[in-house]
């Protein structure tokens, strides 16, 4: 291969590479709103989807006999942009709180302060944000290689919106932390780098999050490393 043709092609795998890997849920990730991140393994949630998490083995079936949700934040603070604004940032936060809500109380009562035998859940919002998408394999064809290169660097290619979320789970009587999870996920696809991310664009993967919080609760009777 001549450097003439490399070049595009090592551009490109690069810009793609980036793209695919900012996906992945790992350390790279991580923001510090946790307790302690080395404890956390990779998991399968019930929707399928891969979340890193950790429970207590001390935690007991049965223990927790009601929940108070704290309110979600984003951390570290987000500031708004002109692409992704205020009303996006406080939609994602107001959304992810009554998503949350709706599922817990369908297992466990809500109260509304931590106390004895009451399971705390403190989520963060730890990412709002848009990449590229990364090449379809017929971009890969040396005929459409270049003209896809191009449309990256100029930011008309399509674009994943990605939300990241940290959950701490407590004890409401000791302020113990009794679980753990991370995860991240890809809402719907915006038109370039130019559109405006909205809360509405990421409400499918909240409602996931929250779901599966409940299904993993029903399954074992408590948030497990398996399943959270």
């Amino acid at each position: 291969m001549t450097r003439k043709h490399s070049l595009p092609l090592l551009f490109v795998a690069t810009l793609s590479l980036s793209a695919c890997s900012s996906k992945r849920v790992g350390p790279e990730t991580y923001t510090g709103f946790l307790h302690d991140y080395s404890v956390l393994t990779e998991r399968q949630a019930p929707s399928g989807q891969t979340v890193l998490s950790w429970v207590s083995p001390a935690v007991k079936r049965g223990r927790y006999t009601q929940v108070y949700l704290a309110p979600s934040q984003f951390y570290p603070h987000s500031e708004p942009t002109e692409r992704i604004p205020l009303s996006t940032l406080s939609g994602v936060t107001d959304y992810y709180d009554a998503a949350l809500r709706t599922e817990l109380a369908k297992v466990l009562p809500l109260v509304n302060k931590p106390g004895p035998n009451t399971l705390v859940v403190k989520p963060a919002i730890t990412q709002v944000t848009a990449s590229t998408q990364g090449l379809r394999f017929y971009e890969w064809l040396p005929v459409t290689l270049v003209a896809a290169g191009v449309s990256t660097a100029t930011g008309i290619r399509d674009q994943d919106s990605e939300v990241a979320t940290e959950v701490s789970f407590e004890d409401g009587s000791t302020g113990e932390v009794v679980a753990e999870v991370v995860r991240k996920g890809t809402g719907h696809v915006l038109e370039n780098d130019k559109q405006v991310l909205t809360a509405d664009d990421v409400k499918a993967v909240l409602d996931g999050w929250a779901t599966d919080l409940r299904q993993s609760y029903i399954a074992l009777g408590r948030p497990t490393a398996d399943n959270l």
